[in-house]
């Protein structure tokens, strides 16, 4: 979905070339661009595991790695911000996706995957301490996973706090979905976690989704001169 919305995207610019910026880089967020080779930059904490998956990419023609308040991001620099898994393990979330979102050029594409923090699988990740987290990490998480990084579930890592968030700030949401993609819940002991989950959405009370775990959205931000200004 994110190709084809990055393939309109460059035929909205007439063929120019796009800047696309990867906020989460550390952990992932490839994007499939074809033929189109654009200017990626990528953006993420200072990490450990973060630096050294960020730092073998051979996609990004930049990385900044360091507090997400202070990165460099100049303001409508970029046609396609792509937000990967980032939003839910940052503190200061708000503020760090204001000065994303600054960098989008009107018109621009906010692409955002994140885990939901009302989901059971979300509860789980912050409810469970560092050390048992980390203990548990290899057993459940396939091979080769990024982590465990930090769970940290503002308000805003949740749909009602996108949604909230795109409504102060004059943004569109124009595609919303939701998907099965925890770490813990595609590793060897899935069915487990996966019965966990629906246990702790069952005690809930159906407050937490038991099911789905992410949040995709594609988000545009207006042409419109009358928008507001972040």
């Amino acid at each position: 979905m994110f190709s084809q919305r990055i393939r309109e995207q460059w035929t909205d610019q007439l063929g120019r070339r796009l800047d696309i910026l990867i906020a989460g880089c550390g952990r992932g967020g490839v994007l499939d661009v074809g033929r189109y080779e654009p200017r990626i930059t990528g953006v993420d904490e200072d990490l450990p595991p973060l630096r050294a998956h960020a730092s073998a990419r051979q996609d990004l023609e930049a990385t900044y790695l360091g507090d997400l308040r202070l990165v460099p991001i100049p303001p409508r620099s970029f046609d396609v911000v792509y937000v990967s898994f980032l939003l839910e393990r940052v503190h200061h979330a708000e503020l760090v996706l204001d000065r994303l979102v600054a960098g989008l050029r009107p018109g621009g594409l906010l692409l955002l995957k994140m885990r939901d923090g009302r989901s059971a699988y979300g509860f789980c990740d912050r409810a469970t301490p560092g050390w048992l987290r980390r203990a548990l990490w290899r057993s459940l998480a396939p091979a080769g996973s990024v982590g465990p990084l930090p769970a940290v579930y503002e308000p805003l890592a949740s749909r009602e706090g996108v949604q909230a968030y795109c409504l102060m700030r004059g943004l569109m949401i124009a595609e919303d979905y939701s998907a099965v993609s925890g770490p813990a819940r595609r590793g060897p002991h899935a069915g487990l976690v996966t019965a966990v989950c629906r246990a702790v959405a069952a005690l809930s009370r159906g407050r937490l989704n038991g099911v789905e775990d992410e949040i995709t959205m594609v988000i545009r931000r207006p042409q419109n001169h009358f928008a507001r200004l972040i």
